[in-house]
Formats: C-alpha cells, sequence, structure tokens
C-alpha cells in the first residue's frame, strides 16, 4: 500500500511541476544570439554564441532553442547540436535555477550573401514529456559574408595594368613629385618648377621637367546574364560564373583602393529586396572598401536589365576605366563600348572563362 502511495505522490508531483513548467518555465529565460564578427569573407570560419539565462528558481530539465539557418552556414559537429537537412539548427540545453550556459559554435561561410539567423523557437518541458511550452522569439542576428578574394593568377593580366602606373589613351596628368630632368626656360613655364641651382652653373633659367602619371579610376562592371537571350533567373547551379565575376571584381577593387586610386562597382542586379541595379560611382575614402564589399554581399544573382540596357546608365560617366566581366558580347554591346569610349573613358572586357579582349 505504501509504493501505491509513494507512486502516487510522485506523480502528484510530477503533474504540479509539469503544470509551473508550462506557466513559468519560459517566462524567467532570456536567450541571445550573436556571431563573433558582424562580416568576414567566404571561405572563413567564424563563430554563433549562444548564450541562455535563467533568472528564475526553477529548474529547466530541458530547452530547445531552434532556428531555420541557410545551407550555406555549415555549422561544425559538437554536442547538444543537430542539423536537420541542413536547413535547422537545434541546440539541448539544461537550466539549473539563476544559472547561465554560453555555447560556441563554429560555423563555415560557405558562400557569399547576407544572413540572418535571428527568429527561433524556443520550447520547454519536463523529463516525462506530460507539457511543453513554446514561444517564438523574433530577433536579428546578421552576418554579411564577402565574396572570396582570389589569388592574383586568378586576375587577368591586362586589369592589373591598370592598378599602377599605367599608360592610358587619353590625357595624362604631370606629377610634381615625378623629375626626370632640367631644360631651358619657356614661355608659361611655372615659376616655382625653375632650379635656381642649375641657373646660376649655367648662366640662364633652368626649370624641371616632370614625367606624367596615369589618373585611374576603377569602375568594375559585371553581368549577371550568361547568354544574349537568358530570360529568366538562373539556377543555382549555373550561378558559379557571375560568383567567380564578383570574386573578380571585389579583389580587383581592393586593391585598387589599397592603392590609393578611386574605385566603384556597377551591376545588372538588385540588392536583396530592391528592384534596381546597382551603381556605386567610382570613389575613395576609408570606409569605401567596405561599402562596395557589403554591396557585394547583398547582391542577388538575377538580372534586372539585360546588360546592353544597363550599359545605357552608365553613359554619363567620363574619364573612367571601366572593367567589364560578361559571359558574352554581342553587336549592342560593342555599340555601347565604342560610346563610352567616345566619352572619354577606356574599357576593357573579360570574357568570363575566355581569353580577355580590350
Amino acid at each position: 500500500m505504501s509504493v501505491l502511495v509513494i507512486l502516487l505522490v510522485l506523480a502528484l508531483v510530477s503533474v504540479a511541476f509539469s503544470v509551473v513548467l508550462r506557466v513559468f518555465a519560459l517566462r524567467g529565460l532570456q536567450c541571445r544570439r550573436y556571431f563573433s564578427v558582424p562580416a568576414a569573407y567566404e571561405g572563413e570560419t567564424v563563430e554563433v554564441v549562444e548564450v541562455v539565462r535563467n533568472d528564475r528558481p526553477l529548474l529547466v530539465p530541458w530547452l530547445r532553442l531552434e532556428s531555420r539557418i541557410s545551407g550555406f552556414l555549415r555549422f561544425g559537429r559538437q554536442d547538444n547540436l543537430s542539423l536537420g537537412g541542413e536547413m535547422y539548427h537545434r541546440s539541448l540545453f539544461m537550466l539549473m535555477p539563476y544559472q547561465q550556459i554560453t555555447r560556441r559554435h563554429r560555423v563555415f561561410l560557405a558562400r557569399r550573401g547576407a544572413y540572418d539567423i535571428g527568429n527561433a523557437t524556443l520550447t520547454a518541458g519536463d523529463l516525462l514529456g506530460f507539457s511543453c511550452a513554446s514561444i517564438e522569439q523574433r530577433d536579428s542576428v546578421p552576418i554579411l559574408v564577402y565574396p572570396k578574394l582570389l589569388d592574383p593568377d586568378e586576375i587577368p593580366e591586362p586589369f592589373y595594368r591598370l592598378l599602377g602606373e599605367s599608360i592610358v589613351p587619353r590625357q595624362l596628368l604631370q606629377d610634381p613629385f615625378l623629375v626626370n630632368g632640367i631644360r631651358p626656360y619657356q614661355f608659361r613655364d611655372n615659376v616655382r618648377d625653375i632650379h635656381w641651382a642649375a641657373t646660376a652653373r649655367t648662366g640662364e633659367l633652368q626649370v624641371r621637367t616632370h614625367d606624367f602619371t596615369a589618373q585611374v579610376r576603377l569602375m568594375v562592371v559585371v553581368n549577371a546574364q550568361l547568354t544574349y537571350h537568358q530570360w529568366g533567373s538562373l539556377m543555382e547551379y549555373e550561378q558559379g560564373p557571375v560568383e567567380h565575376a564578383i570574386s573578380m571584381a571585389a579583389t580587383l577593387c581592393s586593391q585598387a583602393l589599397a592603392s590609393g586610386l578611386p574605385c566603384g562597382f556597377a551591376a545588372n542586379m538588385p540588392q536583396g529586396q530592391n528592384a534596381a541595379c546597382t551603381v556605386m560611382p567610382p570613389a575613395a575614402g576609408a570606409c569605401r572598401e567596405e561599402e562596395l564589399l557589403s554591396a557585394m554581399a547583398r547582391l542577388q544573382v538575377r538580372f534586372v536589365k539585360n546588360f546592353h540596357e544597363f550599359l545605357d546608365e552608365l553613359m554619363g560617366l567620363s574619364g573612367v576605366d571601366f572593367l567589364l566581366l560578361s559571359a558574352y558580347t554581342c553587336t549592342e554591346i560593342e555599340e555601347r563600348v565604342e560610346e563610352l569610349r567616345l566619352r572619354g573613358n577606356t574599357v576593357h572586357m573579360h570574357l568570363l572563362g575566355k581569353e580577355a579582349s580590350a
């Protein structure tokens, strides 16, 4: 008889605990998640930090934290973590009263993009499965994955020549710091160029002569179309050439800015849910690289306009070095290229997967 009483008491206690747990378990829980860095490059590994805190004098036998994730955020193997078809991230906790648990998960960034794993479901329950309670947590846990930067041997040689003191077919700028010789003074020479020591030696006015350097204003343009007659968006397995072009653009822009050159980016693709093409005219500055890489991370691989029509939007630019990255060319594109040149620009085109052509 005493055994039955004990079992009855245990059952009543379990039911009472389940009721209390169902009502109060999630009220005193605080859950916070964040990435170890706000942005990183494709191919790098970062951490997702989960902090769960129980602010009540109540034991939580188990707590499941579940969120939908992109398959391009690849979690490593760890305890209390499971992946359902690489689309859900689940962590399991047991919380003592007033306990805080911090857990770190290593995540491999497999592809460029803008990701957010903020929305999650918290589910708490008892060990016997008598009851459980769930709440939806809506938060923002973003990370930007910049395009992968390429090795130098993956960049066409004609493009690299534009990042130095290359000769371009337009007027060059005189560099006051590059002195290449001395000659007799001529009418309209600047007085500040007079070389007084040479003047004293020769008995007549002598002036310094200067070398010329090219002022490069780089503008990298990416075409999201693989063929002229493409009418729909590319399937995921078809996006490789465009992704490679975006990585090439990111590499060129980063190196140009590191050399102190103004740089811009354009593509007939939108950013995020925007419906407009991406156009960022050449500029320089401390935050310029972050601006360009962030825009490239948010690019959606779908074209808004045909490439030759998109080039019409760039006709207002002059004195710019255009680098066009496209999987094809056609008469319409070549006509726009010639018009860009007539407006005082230089244009180099690289056919993806083929030899570059000027």
